[in-house]
């Protein structure tokens, strides 16, 4: 027994110590990473949810849905581009065609029309782009105001932007309007989910964060998350 005992004690040791070494290697900044979300709850507890449940306690479903649908027409063309470059011609061909129709015909994207023609939303990104042709991640990285990310998605960040059509709008105060709101409707969008966070709220996002990354730069082929190497 006093054998079985020790053995048990040295493998619970050796567990924990691969799991720390796991830790360290997937967030070597957690202290930074840590006070970054800290500033970012706060700011989030005292500005943007309550924003956001007063956008939804005071919008109709009907013009709800219409914002988000104007969202993600103008998100449609940076995937358009990002699904080209990850030389995917089927879904980038039918991210074309669900701008064209969707502006046109979607009065400006507020009504989806694409959708129920058979032409579905592939959302990419940059940061999804590169790992497509082979960059890793890097170490995890939570970003001032924007939240999670790590090194990779932190740098498809920049060229994330420069396609973004908002960017291009005038005046400044109508594209800063349009930022503001598409945050708003953003944070809205995840009022539900946040229930889902139990214990470490630090710890529980940047897990949810890396295994929803590795699901979409795999296209949904991610190997199984072991959430214990955490």
């Amino acid at each position: 027994m006093l054998i079985k005992n020790t053995l048990f004690t040295l493998f619970l040791v050796f567990s924990l110590n691969a799991a720390a070494d796991d830790r360290r290697e997937i967030d070597p900044w957690e202290g930074f990473n840590r006070a970054m979300f800290s500033f970012n709850d706060t700011l989030d507890r005292y500005a943007l949810k309550p924003a956001a449940q007063g956008y939804r306690a005071i919008t109709p479903n009907i013009i709800e849905t219409g914002v988000s649908n104007f969202f993600g027409n103008l998100s449609d063309v940076g995937s358009t581009l990002n699904n080209l470059l990850q030389l995917k011609g089927n879904a980038a061909g039918q991210g074309l065609a669900r701008v064209v129709f969707n502006t046109t015909v979607g009065l400006g994207g507020i009504i989806d029309v694409a959708t129920p023609m058979g032409l579905p939303q592939h959302s990419e990104d940059f940061g999804q782009t590169l790992g497509y042709w082979g960059v890793e991640t890097g170490p995890y990285l939570v970003l001032p105001l924007l939240g999670p990310s790590n090194i990779r998605d932190g740098i498809g960040l920049i060229p994330d932007s420069m396609v973004d059509p908002v960017g291009e709008i005038d005046p400044i105060r109508t594209r800063n309007q349009l930022y503001g709101l598409r945050i708003i409707d953003t944070r809205a969008s995840l009022l539900a989910a946040e229930q889902l966070l139990n214990g470490d709220r630090y710890t529980a996002m940047r897990d949810a964060y890396l295994q929803r990354r590795e699901f979409l730069v795999n296209d949904g082929q991610a190997a199984a998350f072991d959430e214990d190497q955490f």
